[in-house]
């Protein structure tokens, strides 16, 4: 089967199951989350579609970043419409799904998992404190300039 049409499918299986647990979970309704979950998903195919056709060097989430930027700046036609879209699906309903498919994957390679040890953990735990760090860091000098804090 074809990539993109895998990656679609694995895309509608995601936006399903976030769409429930959005309804559920934070009392969003199906049809109000709808179009922010179809531009979530076009979003997502269209930085699919750029590694696989434009550069192929680079990750998918680079393209996905992007894109997700670009439609939400200000000046970009629609931009405000699909951020109020986008608003009605909560972030915690997306990780769901996602966290259960980062499970199975590291399922599936279970060995290679046990041939890493536990210096991965100590490097996991590394990355994510200086993650943190650094995201909090640039995030208090912006509220700084502009003045907020």
């Amino acid at each position: 089967m074809n990539r993109m049409v895998e990656s679609a499918i694995v895309l509608v299986i995601v936006a399903v199951i976030t769409l429930i647990g959005n309804s559920i979970g934070h009392n969003f309704g199906l049809l109000e989350a709808l179009p922010g979950m179809a531009v979530l998903f076009g979003i997502c195919l269209a930085g699919i579609a750029a590694n696989r056709f434009v550069f192929s060097k680079l990750p998918p989430v680079l393209y996905i970043i992007t894109f997700g930027m670009l439609v939400t700046l200000p000046g970009f036609p629609g931009s405000e419409q699909f951020a109020a879209w986008v608003s009605e699906v909560n972030f915690l309903a997306l990780t769901t799904p996602i966290l259960a498919y980062a499970g199975v994957g590291i399922g599936k390679d279970l060995d290679a998992l046990k041939k890493t040890g536990w210096r991965i953990v100590v490097v996991s735990l590394f990355v994510m404190a200086s993650t943190f760090v650094a995201s909090a860091g640039i995030a208090h000098v912006v509220l700084k300039v502009l003045g907020e804090i």
